[in-house]
């Protein structure tokens, strides 16, 4: 496998202590990565070049170009002179329908909408995740944030990244995925999971970026009912979310957090005991 490095050293001049003085600081790389079905290129995100078959099947996932793993029978990772192009090769099936909708996107950075082709596509249907009975308490959701703070080596090294990671209760993070955007960590973390054989409705999102539309509804197509995040929501998120029946909780930091939507679902500490199931 072609490895790509994913990040680089640079000078730089930094002011410490009243003065100027010459140094170094490790920065993340960022390149081009289209996606490119059975010769047709579907979409070019900016990326970093790490996790690259995950991205491929996660990306794959939230995009509705495929709803199972397995209908991905190949992924190539090929390297160009200005990028990486990753060639998935589909189920008959899965690459009848692609090309029948077939839509032609360019996503820069931190715009996971930009490209679409109507108002409609931005404002998709959300799927709903209502009926889940996944619950968390309290301490598992301070939790979830921790870990997920101590499992990211690339922020660590360029404190210029996002990370998403799937909680499962009782075992902890399953997968995390880093990534300068973003909704591609996101969609690696969707594929690293989905290639792992868990399904959404195990666990919970956990991110360390604002919680925006796109991110709901990557987060709904998975199949999780929940979304943690570090930052903040905005207003489309959280009507996107109470539609579709996830519990959003933002702004974690330490035990401390704020519930958005789906307060039902999060177990009060007093009543962490007798751990209650939700039906809905």
């Amino acid at each position: 496998m072609t490895h790509f490095n994913t990040t680089t050293r640079v000078p730089e001049l930094a002011r410490r202590t009243g003065q100027l003085g010459e140094g170094e600081r490790i920065v993340p790389e960022e390149v081009p990565i289209a996606f490119t079905y059975h010769g047709s290129t579907h979409a070019v995100m900016m990326a970093t070049p790490a996790d690259l078959e995950d991205f491929a099947v996660g990306f794959s996932l939230t995009e509705g170009i495929i709803s199972d793993a397995d209908e991905i029978e190949l992924v190539e990772v090929v390297a160009e002179e200005k990028g990486i192009d990753l060639q998935i090769r589909l189920a008959d099936v899965q690459s009848a329908a692609l090309t029948a909708r077939r839509r032609h996107m360019a996503g820069p950075v931190g715009c996971g909408l930009c490209g679409i082709e109507s108002i409609e596509q931005a404002v998709r249907v959300t799927p709903s995740v209502r009926t889940s009975a996944l619950t968390l308490t309290e301490g598992e959701v301070a939790e979830a944030v921790r870990l997920l703070n101590g499992q990211q080596p690339l922020h660590m090294e360029t404190h210029a990244v996002h990370g998403a990671a799937f909680f499962v209760p009782g075992t902890g993070l399953i997968a995390v995925r880093e990534d300068v955007g973003r909704h591609n960590a996101l969609d690696k973390l969707a594929g690293a999971a989905a290639r792992a054989g868990y399904r959404g409705s195990a666990g919970a999102v956990v991110v360390t970026s604002r919680v925006s539309v796109e991110m709901v509804q990557k987060t709904a197509v998975v199949g999780s009912p929940f979304i943690i995040a570090i930052s903040a929501p905005t207003a489309l998120a959280i009507r996107t979310a109470e539609e579709a029946g996830m519990t959003l909780i933002a702004l974690v930091r330490g035990d401390e957090f704020e519930i958005f939507t789906g307060a039902e679902r999060v177990i009060p500490s007093s009543d962490e005991a007798g751990r209650r199931v939700i039906n809905r």
